[in-house]
């Protein structure tokens, strides 16, 4: 049975391939993706370097998940997408949060919008996926009848505090605070959310190897029931199928 997969984006800079995997992976399965930008109408756009490389042409997607964007780019429901404001999630199967580390990212990983949204799909028990700075929007979004965050109490991971470090690290002599999108890591607010730390899964240390549609080995997730957390872009295949477990 074909199922509805809510999918907010912001205008630009979002992952490529935290983006394009699900949804080639969900749309080949007979699901629709809905596309979601702030006001609607018009196509969003990734992360340009992911396309292109980050520094010295590396660091960027791998090529099948850039080939899947731009099948993506062609579809209507991405050239087309819905305003957050005028999505009815009691029409939604699931929701799924993406990540992206670029600054355009804070439109979405702020907004009030998307974070009522998950909360309205949590508590209506319905699947959620949240990967890599998307984890972010879980973190952020308050269920209003316990006053504290959805994570509260649950497992999740998110991308590692190790990673984000090394890669601002490794990268800011040029590209300054590309990798930074907050003052606070993404692990560290991820983990202040859960109320007990041991709940956070950090995951098997891992800079450069990525799970394939084909190989799982080098990918990390953690399932809580009907929600799916996972790291970075190098999870996204098999974060992507977990999701189609539940759907």
């Amino acid at each position: 049975m074909a199922r509805r997969v809510l999918l907010p984006l912001p205008d630009r800079d979002f992952d490529v391939t935290e983006v394009a995997v699900p949804w080639r992976l969900l749309t080949r399965a007979g699901h629709q993706v809905v596309f979601a930008t702030e006001n609607g109408g018009a196509a969003p756009e990734c992360d340009p370097l992911l396309i292109t490389g980050v520094l010295l042409g590396k660091l960027g997607a791998e090529p099948e998940p850039i080939a899947f964007y731009r099948e993506m780019e062609k579809s209507l429901e991405f050239t087309k997408p819905v305003a957050w404001n005028d999505v009815d999630t009691k029409t939604i199967d699931a929701i799924l949060l993406p990540g992206g580390h670029a600054h355009g990212m804070k439109q979405y990983l702020d907004s009030a919008t998307v974070r009522r949204m998950t909360v309205e799909m949590w508590n209506a028990k319905r699947p959620v996926a949240a990967i890599c700075h998307g984890v972010l929007v879980m973190a952020r979004s308050i269920d209003p009848a316990t006053g504290k965050s959805v994570l509260f109490g649950r497992r999740t991971t998110c991308l590692p505090r190790y990673m984000e470090r090394a890669s601002y690290f490794a990268t800011f002599w040029k590209l300054g605070r590309y990798y930074r999108t907050y003052d606070a890591y993404v692990q560290d607010e991820v983990v202040a959310a859960l109320g007990d730390p041991s709940r956070f899964e950090r995951g098997p240390v891992e800079f450069s190897k990525r799970g394939t549609e084909q190989d799982d080995a080098p990918a990390f997730v953690v399932e809580d029931e009907l929600y799916v957390s996972a790291r970075w872009p190098g999870d996204a295949y098999l974060f992507a199928k977990k999701l189609l477990a539940r759907l």
